[in-house]
């Protein structure tokens, strides 16, 4: 197998579209200048053994909003050859007529060590008739990382490289983990927090910004306090690059996303909080109606 060469592509199979749909679902962030700041990631331990946050998709054209697929978000303390490691995995899979006229099948993991530095990064994408892996080995030496990014299908490589960066390396899930560790009472209105993450062979740039408190109110039972960040994203894959996307982040210790809306190509995509278990702490921001009878 031969290695591609420079010019970007964007494989068949609908992996641009699976590549935007990762970036909504794990809040893609990214640096203007291509290069972070510090070695120590900024990003403090917001994650818990055995902790499990579901969310329901839906995709938005006019005024259908159909339920689309299903996530999964997963923390574990486990091992990453031979060594104390944390992996952090998301699971997708679409459901109903979704399901059926185009299947897919996400899961991305990544491992990283007790000090947040990055080890291996796996994203496997399955269509049915399509399988495509992304791989990235981490490898830091005091203030540089090299990255050697591997995509494949089952017959065909389509990149092998490696990039050596210097400063924090992020990838598409440690952005959730960055975002969840923003402490709240720091935070003042229209404050920005961008840097880069590695995707394939490039350097996206992302960032977001603090807007302020919002109430979200999904149904008539449940609402839910929330702090809101619009996200901009510099990628072909998004519609737009500023306010391509928002988040709203449940407003007690534990961080989560509560509700992330992006703007595609053709309409929009919206993710929405559906449930959670062994959560670090109490999961205060949800706010329970009492209708009186």
């Amino acid at each position: 197998m031969k290695e591609e060469d420079n010019r970007r592509e964007v494989p068949r199979g609908g992996y641009g579209s699976k590549y935007c749909l990762c970036c909504l679902l794990t809040l893609l962030l990214a640096l203007p200048d291509g290069k972070a700041k510090a070695q120590s990631c900024p990003w403090n331990k917001m994650f818990y053994h055995g902790e499990h946050i579901s969310y329901d998709l839906y995709f938005k054209w006019g005024i259908l909003m159909p339920r689309a697929g299903l996530a999964h978000f997963t923390v574990r303390d486990a091992h990453y050859q031979g060594k104390q490691a944390w992996e952090y995995k998301m699971m997708f899979n679409t459901t109903g007529m979704f399901d059926k006229i185009f299947r897919m099948r996400d899961t991305l993991t990544t491992w990283f060590t007790p000090e947040r530095r990055l080890l291996f990064s796996d994203k496997r994408t399955d269509e049915g008739g399509y399988y495509l892996v992304d791989e990235m080995r981490f490898s830091p030496s005091g203030d540089r990382t090299s990255v050697h990014s591997r995509r494949y299908t089952r017959t065909q490589t389509k990149i092998d490289t490696t990039l050596i960066l210097e400063g924090c390396i992020y990838d598409m899930m440690a952005t959730t983990m960055y975002l969840r560790s923003i402490e709240w009472k720091d935070l003042k209105m229209n404050d920005e927090f961008p840097f880069v993450v590695v995707v394939g062979r490039d350097l996206v740039n992302v960032r977001f910004r603090y807007t302020g408190q919002s109430v979200v109110t999904p149904d008539e039972k449940v609402k839910y306090r929330t702090h809101h960040f619009y996200i901009d994203v510099y990628d072909p894959a998004f519609e737009q690059s500023k306010e391509a996307a928002e988040v709203w982040m449940g407003d007690d210790e534990n961080h989560i996303p509560i509700r992330v809306r992006a703007k595609l190509k053709i309409g929009a995509a919206e993710v929405y909080f559906k449930e959670e278990k062994n959560l670090q702490y109490p999961f205060s921001c949800r706010i329970v109606v009492v209708h009186k009878k």
